[in-house]
């Protein structure tokens, strides 16, 4: 887990749904981060913006015009909501001949369109869907020297997180990307849908690429079901990922390595109780963290449960052992398996950090690797989970 100024990575709209937040470490550029999930039904969640519905009648020969996309963006912040639960979308919305496109899926009826919404379903079962944004894109179209306004579009932006339901490990995949929706300008329906994946290149039917980068997730890792930090995907690459933490409270020793496990059984006794009021505390993944470039100072940390607060934490009774809060904000990761040894460690930092700096990013000094397996236990390494 490298921090970094994420200034130029993930799209950002002008419009007013965006809110910032406090960076992981200290930074110079702010990002701004979608707010979180506020709706909740049943297989699904979304951000959904509350505001009346309720849009005037218009006449279906009259051309398109800016305020009627408005409407339309209006109509997508009520209606994307449903697309997986069992109201469904308002079909009416949408052209019998809608073109759909993403990297491996291809429609070009309004009976294909609402089949594949109907087949995630049943593959892939709950869906998580966050929705950043959605806003209005004017496109024009040259007719000899003079540019007139050509079919109206509009972009949405979104992370969605879903089960293979085939599969007996039930592997999560995550897909983060943007939407084009085009609109009919006669009859103000939307007649094409075009989606674009963050995590590959070549994003036109039928993308190999984008082929791969399914399989690749449909892999299996052993996570324990341990709780950890709380966050939000914002963007998802073919190499790592862009989170949006919530704070977090931490209890932490001094390490001697990032792979390391010295100093984890003065934290490890704290949460078995022994702390100033005997209180034994839910185990949760191991962090260690390195403050410098060098990875020489590393602190060794357990995540303490989210339903605790720094006032209802025991004290430690060792010298040694801290709370502290970590504010959260922005952070980039990558996953790996196997056992975490210090030079796979340090070759794995180096390419994040070397995947930012390609990215036009500016991560921070230090990193974060997160333990998700016992290192001295049973799991076979090539199953185990790092970041």
């Amino acid at each position: 887990m490298a921090t970094s100024h994420f200034s130029a990575t993930i799209p950002q709209p002008t419009s007013r749904r965006s809110t910032t937040t406090n960076p992981f470490f200290r930074s110079s550029a702010k990002a701004k981060i979608p707010p979180p999930p506020l709706k909740v039904r049943q297989t699904l969640k979304w951000v959904v913006r509350e505001r009346d519905t309720a849009r005037p009648e218009q006449s279906l020969s009259e051309p398109t015009t800016s305020d009627d996309v408005q409407e339309l963006v209006d109509f997508l912040y009520e209606d994307l909501p449903h697309v997986f639960d069992d109201q469904g979308i308002d079909e009416t919305a949408y052209d019998e001949h809608i073109k759909y496109r993403d990297p491996i899926t291809k429609h070009d009826s309004k009976s294909g369109y609402l089949f594949n919404i109907a087949m995630l379903r049943k593959l892939f079962g709950s869906h998580y869907l966050q929705l950043h944004w959605i806003k209005q894109r004017v496109q024009g179209r040259r007719t000899g020297n003079n540019i007139s306004k050509g079919p109206y579009e509009i972009t949405t932006r979104w992370t969605m997180t879903m089960k293979f339901l085939l599969l007996p490990w039930k592997p999560e995949l995550v897909f983060t990307g943007n939407s084009v929706m085009g609109i009919n300008p006669e009859t103000k329906k939307f007649c094409s849908h075009v989606d674009c994946w963050d995590s590959i290149q070549n994003n036109d039917y039928f993308s190999v690429e984008g082929l791969l980068y399914v399989v690749k997730q449909l892999r299996y890792y052993k996570t324990p079901d341990l709780e950890t930090p709380k966050y939000q995907i914002l963007k998802k690459t073919a190499n790592y990922e862009v989170r949006s933490y919530e704070p977090f409270i931490v209890v932490e020793t001094n390490g001697d390595k990032l792979s390391g496990s010295s100093g984890f059984s003065s934290i490890a006794r704290y949460i078995f109780g022994k702390n100033l009021s005997g209180e034994k505390i839910p185990v949760t993944p191991v962090f260690t963290q390195a403050f410098d470039p060098e990875i020489s100072k590393v602190s060794i940390q357990i995540v303490l449960p989210s339903g605790k607060d720094m006032s209802s934490l025991p004290a430690p009774n060792q010298s040694e052992v801290n709370l502290r809060k970590v504010e959260g904000g922005i952070a980039a990761v990558s996953k790996f398996s196997g056992k975490p040894i210090e030079d796979i460690v340090r070759e794995k930092e180096k390419a994040l950090r070397s995947n930012l700096v390609r990215d036009n990013l500016k991560p921070k000094a230090g990193c974060l690797l997160a333990h998700y397996n016992d290192p001295a236990g049973r799991t076979w390494s090539f199953i185990m989970v790092n970041e």
